[in-house]
């Protein structure tokens, strides 16, 4: 075989050993190609579940804002209520009282009808003595009319026959003048007392019927009343009755929003555990192809060298063949050595395997103010399972490992909250940074170790700007039951 073939040779064995390598690439880039289009769907999914729970979520805030309204109306209302009942009360307390004035006037005015019967009595014989006074002064008006005139007494008394006639003449003419003025007063005195105790009797039955007419008014404008504050109460009792039912309907309503958003958070919770294992997947699906390639680059050099070794023993050779040939052709020549084989080609270094770091930096700047365990803050005893840094509002969080975005939105007391997904060596973790004032990424992003994510604040249960960081065993589940004390992991 000619130098020329034995080139050839070489240079055929180095391309056949390249192209040995090119479908191990194309396979592993293709599978490499399969995780990330089933990542990229796995955070259109979580998206998904993310909009619809942030709807439920906020149809659980109207609903509870609703829920307390309807108490507030029914608080109102039940107030109201009780004090129409209450004016309800004295107003028949009011009626009570009036009806017992009403009898007691109504006996007084029986009272005083008896009484006027009485009267009534008293001023027929008033009546009937003034009449027959009445008939004695007509006819003694007769007879001194019938005697030609007024009676003189004079001559009565000179017409005596002695002195005791005039003396018994005298006594009976005072008499008859007396009991003329006697007859006089008696009358006018009738008359008046008649006039009197008629007046008095008007005036008393006026005022009784008076007072009874305005007690019977007052009774009737306080049944008036207690008709309206019965219809008033009728009203709240309804209102309440329709207020007590909106409120069970909302009630039931906010029942279901928290089921449906319990299996949404179950859903989610699934779709950040297999997030977390696609990751860690991948991330041996990398490591599995850094080490191909290293090998690739290895069993590359290593042919490399080999051809080149070839190449160089088979140059080599020919020299000392040529040299051979022309040393016999020329036998006064003196046999040469043969010239030193060529230093081999170096061989390339294996590419550098990247293995992620087993830490996580701190995600922020600040003051260390509470630990994981056992806590007071004012609101009594607690399990802390986290790690808080104080600073100022809108200081910089950063991702404390590289990662995968699996949420990023309010959730109860953590408020805005991120929770990223991570694989390092093999092992899923999640960490956890609360009580954000911005957000900066959202779902199914891919960040880097110490890459921005979102500024400190104070949202959710929080007594001032800090944040709350979590580490996660595992993947993120609302019991936390997973979390370690992250100062452990933390490098400084």
């Amino acid at each position: 075989m000619n130098s020329k073939s034995k080139w050839v040779l070489s240079s055929v064995s180095s391309i056949l050993a390249l192209s040995l390598l090119m479908p191990a690439a194309h396979a592993n880039s293709s599978k490499l190609d399969e995780l990330e289009q089933e990542q990229q769907q796995v955070q259109k999914e979580q998206q998904k579940l993310e909009k619809e729970r942030k709807k439920i979520e906020q149809k659980e805030e109207d609903l509870s804002s609703g829920i307390q309204k309807k108490e507030s109306e029914i608080q109102e209302t039940s107030s109201e209520l009780d004090r129409i009942v209450s004016e309800i009360q004295q107003l028949d307390k009011k009626m009570q009282e009036t009806q017992s004035k009403i009898n007691t006037v109504q006996a007084e005015i029986d009272q005083t009808k008896e009484e006027i019967d009485e009267l009534k009595e008293a001023i027929k014989e008033l009546e009937r003595k003034i009449d027959e006074r009445t008939e004695l002064l007509k006819e003694r008006a007769r007879a001194i009319q019938m005697s030609g005139g007024s009676v003189e007494y004079i001559d009565v008394l000179l017409g005596a026959n002695s002195f005791i006639d005039f003396i018994d003449r005298f006594s009976a003419v005072n008499t008859l003048i007396e009991a003329d003025r006697e007859i006089m007063r008696e009358q006018a005195a009738d008359k008046k007392e008649l006039a009197a105790k008629q007046e008095a009797v008007e005036t008393i039955l006026a005022n009784q019927e008076e007072r009874r007419a305005e007690l019977v008014s007052l009774k009737a404008s306080l049944d008036s009343q207690k008709k309206q504050q019965a219809g008033l109460k009728k009203q709240m009792e309804a209102e309440q009755k329709r207020l007590a039912s909106e409120k069970n309907s909302l009630e039931a309503q906010h029942e279901e929003a928290l089921e449906v958003n319990a299996a949404l958070e179950k859903q989610i919770m699934g779709q950040q555990s297999r997030m977390a294992k696609l990751a860690q997947q991948e991330e041996a699906e990398r490591a599995r192809i850094a080490e191909a390639e290293r090998k690739a680059a290895a069993e590359k050099a290593a042919a490399e060298k080999a051809a080149a070794e070839r190449a160089a023993a088979e140059k080599a050779a020919a020299e000392r063949a040529a040299a051979e040939k022309a040393a016999a052709e020329k036998s006064s020549a003196q046999s040469s050595s043969a010239s030193a084989a060529p230093a081999p080609a170096p061989t390339p270094a294996p590419a550098p395997v990247v293995k992620p770091s087993a830490n996580f930096v701190m995600p922020a700047s600040g003051r260390h103010t509470s630990g994981f365990g056992g806590r007071d803050i004012g609101a009594g005893a607690e399990t802390h399972l986290g790690y808080d840094i104080a600073n100022s509002p809108g200081t910089p969080i950063v991702a404390s490992a590289a990662g995968f975005v699996s949420y990023a939105g309010t959730m109860n007391g953590y408020g805005n909250v991120i929770i990223i997904n991570h694989s390092i060596n093999g092992q899923p973790y999640a960490t956890v940074y609360a009580h954000l004032n911005s957000i900066g990424v959202s779902v199914g992003q891919k960040v880097g170790q110490r890459q921005y994510i979102g500024g400190m604040g104070n949202t959710g249960r929080s007594t001032g700007p800090h944040l709350h960081f979590e580490i996660h065993v595992g993947s993120w589940n609302g019991s936390r039951s997973n979390a370690v004390n992250p100062a452990n992991y933390l490098s400084y």
